[in-house]
């Protein structure tokens, strides 16, 4: 008969494997094992979780509390925590919470990424090539997978929370690579399905600012992206589309055209409003004052809005009556509120042109009045070119003293060389055209026209003396009296070639010249020295000859009479003989 042990018979090493056998079987937590636990008691530093096992376990303090510090455990709490170790050194059970967390969220992240699935994480860092996002655990986002479109400033997303794909997993390495893209592109296509089916001209959308560039905004309808060009943002003038929309703006539009093929969809805000250019000539009749603001300047002249929607045009030639407007800019500034007329309205082209001096007296319309034809005004030279100098007559009125009024007799290559800006001088009036606003002086007119009369005093055939003052390579110029002078072709200086003009004239020296012509309208003069020499010759010739018949007439009247003398003798001497 066997005698049952009692406890006086257990050995230490007994109780030791009794204690594991009685763990067995009734299924305790094993090391490296996620259990389930609820806390007991709570120290300082450690937090008691009792998780059915012979002895209760301990979870640093720290686990448990948040970034600030504060604690997020009671006692009764129920935790899940990962059994490092079933006894320490004390008896007791290592536990932590924080692995036993990033067992579970590895588990989940596994599963999602079995399963197709997408978690939820916040991105928290700016990295190298992306972001970084916390799932429970760290994970790579690369740039390319953040949105549908590369975004620029991928730091302004850090504190967002998104949902995300799993595209790459792998537990060992602990690698994670994450994706929104994929989801937007699902989300994205199946919008897209909807909207397609509502897509037609004339139909009303909201949709939402998607992209702005330079020409325009895209705004995503919905899975589709439609164009709003600048041109279509508003019936007035729109300087950028930034001006009208930021990214993010909820905005209703007009589909104005859509391409199914090509899946083009154009749209508009302005066609949402009138246009309030079929209303504009009721509202800006020609010949009315109206105000408006300078909204562009350019070379050519000034915009002015008039109302949203309507500009007209001041050129720079309706800016003033007077004052030669060399920029714009000398006269508004954008922004300026200025009164102008209605010049012209051409509503096909939707052109308006305006004008500010309109809007002033016209001092051109005093001028005639004030300045007959053939008044003598005196003012200052405020401007001289190639073609004449300016005078001031009045304020912002000056006259034209045309090159050619400035002398009768001189031959002026510039203005210049007779005045400088700022000489005072006198002219007389010549002519006044308001329509072009051209006021024409002249100076030479203060004194008669040495050319007057020049006929009589300068016949075609007499002979006239003058003194040459010019040597060109066409002919010689003589000066018969104070601004008069006439030219003595080359081909007119001597019967012989002449190869160069000084070796037969100098300046300075007195010549006889015949007059040839006389052209009062050109005011020319054309003279010969060579049809003096040519007569000088001639004449030479008629006295020879004349000398020469006179000598022979003489030779033969002699040898008539030495002859009749011979026979007279004979005749007297045969008859003494006979």
């Amino acid at each position: 008969m066997t005698t049952e042990p009692t406890t006086d018979t257990f050995t230490e090493e007994t109780m030791e494997d009794f204690g594991q056998l009685l763990d067995e079987s009734l299924g305790g937590p094993e090391e490296g094992s996620v259990t389930k636990g609820r806390v007991i008691r709570i120290s300082n530093d450690f937090a008691v979780v009792d998780i059915g096992y012979k002895s209760e376990g301990l979870v640093p303090l720290s686990e448990f509390r948040t970034a600030d510090g504060a604690a997020t455990v009671e006692v009764g709490d129920e935790v899940e925590v990962l059994v490092e170790r079933l006894e320490d050194e004390d008896g007791m059970v290592v536990l932590s919470k924080d692995k036993a967390d990033k067992i579970r969220v590895w588990d989940e992240i596994s599963k999602a990424a079995e399963d197709d699935g997408v978690v939820e994480g916040k991105i928290v860092a700016r990295i190298k090539g992306g972001l970084s996002v916390d799932i429970g655990v760290r994970a790579f986002l690369p740039g390319s997978q953040v949105a549908l479109r590369p975004v620029r400033q991928l730091e302004k997303l850090i504190g967002e929370t998104f949902q995300f794909k799993i595209i790459k997993f792998n537990r060992r390495r602990g690698n994670i690579v994450l994706s929104r893209r994929v989801l937007l592109e699902q989300e994205r296509a199946t919008l897209r399905k909807e909207t397609l089916k509502k897509l037609e001209a004339g139909v009303v959308m909201t949709g939402v600012v998607k992209n702005i560039t330079d020409y325009g905004a895209f705004i995503d309808l919905g899975g589709i992206d439609g164009l709003l060009h600048v041109t279509d943002m508003s019936w007035g003038r729109v300087g950028h589309p930034s001006q009208m929309f930021d990214i993010g703006d909820e905005v209703e539009v007009k589909i104005l055209s859509f391409d199914p093929e090509r899946e083009r969809v154009s749209l508009g805000v302005k066609q949402l409003q009138p246009d309030p250019w079929e209303a504009v000539e009721d509202n800006f009749p020609i010949g009315s004052k109206v105000k408006g603001k300078v909204v562009s300047i350019t070379d050519y002249g000034a915009f002015v809005e008039l109302q949203p929607g309507i500009e007209g045009l001041v050129h720079i030639s309706e800016m003033s009556w007077t004052k030669r407007v060399n920029h714009p800019s000398e006269k508004v500034s954008i922004g300026d509120e200025v009164e102008v007329m209605v010049l012209n309205v051409d509503t096909n082209r939707r052109r308006i042109s305006l004008g500010m001096k309109q809007c002033q007296p016209n001092p051109w319309d005093l001028l005639e009045e004030r300045y007959p034809v053939g008044t003598v005004v005196r003012g200052a030279i405020r401007n001289i070119t190639d073609f004449g100098v300016f005078l001031g007559v009045e304020d912002g009125i000056d006259g034209l003293i045309h090159v050619s009024d400035l002398s009768w007799t001189k031959r002026v290559s510039h203005p210049a060389s007779l005045y400088q800006v700022g000489d005072e001088v006198e002219a007389v009036v010549l002519n006044i055209d308001k329509e072009a606003e051209r006021f024409s002086l002249g100076i030479k007119q203060l004194t008669p026209d040495p050319w007057a009369g020049i006929g009589a005093r300068y016949r075609v055939g007499s002979i006239v003396t003058g003194k040459v003052t010019n040597l060109t390579d066409f002919g010689v110029f003589v000066e018969l009296e104070p601004g008069i002078e006439g030219l003595v072709h080359v081909s007119e200086v001597s019967s012989d070639k002449v190869e160069d003009l000084s070796s037969v004239v100098q300046p300075g020296q007195e010549i006889q010249a015949e007059v040839l012509n006389i052209d009062q309208d050109e005011r020319k003069i054309s003279l010969s020295m060579k049809a003096i020499e040519d007569a000088e010759v001639l004449a030479e010739k008629q006295a020879l000859d004349a000398m020469n018949r006179e000598m022979a007439s003489q030779s033969a009247a002699t040898l008539g009479e030495k002859i009749l003398l011979a026979q007279q003798a004979k005749e007297n001497g045969d008859g003494e003989g006979e």
